[in-house]
């Protein structure tokens, strides 16, 4: 029997150290796990802050880009609308001197309809006075 009761004696004395050095590695382990934690939380104070820098940069960069094609897309637009813009223009000037041509001949017709002479008429008949004009002083200076 003294052998067993010796094997129960080592047997808990096992049991405590393996107690003891379960709970060690546990209190080591959790060490580890906050000092894990600490350093973490430290390094992302000092790199998040140059993370946040960064994306900043990077955000800066997006925007010039973004400003920069807007810009060029403006500018095309602004030339397609000034391009159609002066093709219109030319055609409404087109069609502005059609009217305008035939607005001319009506009122020359119906002037004329009513007997007022046209400026073609007067003009002829001036130059006609200034023939007459000059044959008349020709005469009288003959005689």
């Amino acid at each position: 029997m003294a052998k067993v009761s010796l094997k129960k004696a080592t047997d808990t004395e096992t049991d405590t150290e393996t107690e003891t050095s379960t709970l060690g590695d546990v209190r080591h382990y959790a060490r580890k796990i906050w000092l894990a934690g600490l350093g973490a939380y430290a390094r992302v104070g000092h790199e998040g802050a140059e993370y946040v820098k960064e994306l900043i940069k990077v955000g800066e960069t997006v925007e010039k880009q973004g400003k920069e094609r807007i810009d060029h897309e403006l500018e095309a637009a602004n030339e397609s609308v000034k391009s159609n813009v002066s093709s219109v223009k030319g055609k409404v000037e087109v069609q502005l001197d059609k009217i305008e041509k035939a607005f001319d001949t009506r009122v020359a017709s119906a002037l004329n309809r009513i007997g007022i002479p046209s400026r073609h008429d007067v003009e002829t008949l001036s130059a006609k006075l200034d023939e007459l004009t000059a044959l008349l002083e020709r005469v009288e200076s003959k005689q």
